[in-house]
């Protein structure tokens, strides 16, 4: 598997993207080229809090290759300030891979879901990956004419959105009666549609944009009804965005690499 040199991750902490950082971290260290330089950005909205700790020691594991670094997603002020960290630490190499990981759940239907329910699903799920993408827009730009290699690949520039079955409309009528979650699933129907978006706007600089839904995986989101775990989800997720070409940009695939319906 190839592996890109530059990496930053959403949510880190835990769940999905804390088994991402492992997995990623594992590799660029004794990988075919783990004699290179390799950095991945781990970040939260609070590395130095609670729910940060396990990420600390996993940093601490692999300290040449793991970054923890602050990034709240709902605040623009702390993605900016993220950015400007990131930024001076890559060099002109720049950052190959964006992962859009961090998003919040909550059950709820149209009577039951609350304005601020929704506007909280839309900061964190939707704007949150907006702002960042464009934040680092810069970087991954820079990454693509470092790169030297033809085409769009997630090691040379990508912008990976983790989104969800749950966001696809056509697939609402088979999921309904399991998960209500309006304000959840509406909010990655929005990321779906910006990631499409984004495919076509920023194809001319060669940025790979895909979406991953990573399956039902028993984590704090999913809960213990999960259908499988997640190190064999990201296992999943990583084979996938490993063989993303410039004609899968804009695509919607689960974790085996099945396409999705809108």
């Amino acid at each position: 598997m190839a592996i890109p040199r530059s990496v930053l991750i959403t949510g880190a902490n835990r769940g999905l993207g804390f088994e991402m950082v492992k997995q990623l971290a594992e590799a660029m260290s004794t990988g075919p080229s783990s004699t290179s330089v390799h950095r991945l950005f781990a970040s939260c909205r609070d590395p130095d809090g609670p729910t940060g700790q396990d990420l600390q020691v996993l940093s601490k594991r692999y300290p040449d290759v793991i970054t923890v670094i602050r990034l709240d997603v709902m605040d623009i002020g702390s993605i900016k300030q993220c950015a400007q960290q990131v930024g001076a630490l890559l060099g002109a190499g720049g950052l190959n891979l964006l992962i859009n990981n961090a998003a919040v759940h909550a059950q709820g239907t149209v009577q039951t879901t609350s304005p601020e329910d929704m506007q909280t699903a839309f900061n964190t799920n939707l704007l949150g990956p907006m702002t960042i993408t464009k934040e680092f827009l810069p970087y991954l730009q820079a990454a693509a004419k470092a790169s030297g290699i033809p085409g769009m690949s997630y090691n040379k520039a990508a912008v990976i959105n983790i989104s969800s079955k749950l966001g696809s409309i056509a697939a609402t009528k088979d999921t309904f009666s399991a998960f209500s979650a309006i304000s959840y699933r509406i909010s990655k129907a929005g990321l779906n549609m910006l990631t499409m978006f984004s495919s076509m706007e920023f194809r001319k600089d060669e940025i790979l944009f895909a979406l991953l839904h990573p399956g039902w995986v028993r984590t704090a989101m999913g809960g213990k009804g999960g259908a499988i775990d997640a190190p064999e989800s990201v296992e999943g997720l990583l084979r996938v965005m490993d063989s993303l070409t410039e004609e899968q940009s804009g695509a919607f695939l689960d974790y085996q690499g099945k396409p999705l319906s809108w």
